[in-house]
């Protein structure tokens, strides 16, 4: 059987360990063909360097993040903090399916609650039956169907939550995610930790830096246990404090998931 070919879509760099590191490392631990896009170029995400110099060091941080764990990181170069969901932005992404020909794109929900998200989860949205039309961008030959398409895990509820149509509980990857994230270490030990108030909590040495970091992603899951407690109870799901959980919603607007294809492209599921 060919390997299965992943591609992650997300709006920044560090999005794809965000919101889907345990199963972006998963497939990577599988030998699955593994390719995350940034679409902006991450020029707004520092409270001190300015943006010129940000984008060159975010591109970097997200080389070696991918680099990590076996997986191939671009960086576009959108603008970070002004991405609409035009059609320049709609043809950047049907060519990059069309190319990469993956069998699953992950995204953004069309509704969340950063402008950039939305935008990135639109536009895929939007491309995600015209990669299969030859004449809309027919510079890249058009694919003869369309992949699966699934929306990355969030805890938003309106205008509708995410519907749970793959949980994973991703226990076993945590190391491997936070590996991933500490190469952004512009965002995750200097930005982030300035914006969530926590850059006097920050220990020094990388060891402990390396902790603090397992310690945000475990309140991270352990919120989206919370959350998503009533989709594992109506699914006859067992869970302890100690899973860590990522669901995915599966796209309408392109090919339905079977169940053939679903311990192939969310190995290991618990639904």
């Amino acid at each position: 059987m060919e390997p299965c070919k992943v591609l992650v879509i997300g709006a920044h760099p560090d999005d794809a360990e965000v919101f889907a590191g345990g199963l972006v490392v998963r497939h990577c631990q599988q030998h699955s063909v593994v390719r995350i896009v940034s679409v902006t170029d991450g020029r707004s995400g520092h409270h001190e360097i300015p943006p010129e110099a940000l984008v060159p060091i975010r591109r970097e941080e997200a080389r070696q993040a991918g680099e990590s764990v076996g997986a191939e990181y671009l960086t576009w170069d959108f603008p970070d903090g002004t991405l609409q969901p035009t059609l320049e932005v709609r043809a950047a992404i049907i060519r990059e399916i069309r190319t990469f020909a993956p069998d699953l794109v992950m995204t953004h929900r069309p509704n969340d609650y950063h402008p950039d998200h939305r935008a990135v989860g639109t536009a895929v949205q939007d491309a995600s039956y015209l990669v299969t039309v030859p004449h809309v961008c027919p510079e890249t030959p058009a694919l003869r169907s369309d992949p699966v398409v699934g929306f990355m895990c969030d805890l938003f509820t309106r205008p509708n939550r995410l519907r749970a149509d793959a949980i994973l509980d991703v226990a076993a990857e945590l190391d491997g995610l936070t590996s991933m994230a500490a190469c952004h270490k512009s965002q995750f030990f200097e930005w982030l930790a300035y914006h969530d108030g926590e850059l006097d909590s920050l220990p020094e040495s990388d060891a402990d830096r390396w902790t603090w970091l397992a310690n945000h992603f475990k309140r991270l899951y352990s919120q989206r246990l919370q959350h998503f407690q009533p989709e594992l109870q109506a699914q006859g799901i067992s869970w302890t404090d100690s899973q860590l959980l990522e669901v995915y919603e599966i796209s309408e607007y392109a090919t339905r998931l079977s169940p053939e294809q679903r311990q192939r492209l969310f190995p290991g599921a618990l639904s």
